[in-house]
């Protein structure tokens, strides 16, 4: 599912950096993922800039934070 998200956002497929992928180690976190992912891949995001982490849930479910790097 993930892999679809992002091959639709980018009309390609995306690379482990653009997309990372933490099923294999982690396992099924649910939402959370979202997070985990982020914890683990934001060393590159300059000061100042914006992200967005968005989770999608059962149900038409979703969440997502803006957030700006001090």
């Amino acid at each position: 599912m993930n892999e679809l998200i992002a091959k639709r956002i980018l009309g390609r497929e995306a690379t482990r950096e653009e997309a990372p992928i933490i099923l294999d180690e982690y396992g099924n976190t649910a939402s959370a993922g979202s997070l985990i992912a982020f914890s683990k891949h934001n060393e590159d995001m300059p000061a100042g800039s914006y992200g967005v982490i968005a989770s999608f849930g059962a149900g038409y479910s979703l969440g997502s934070l803006l957030l700006r790097r001090q």
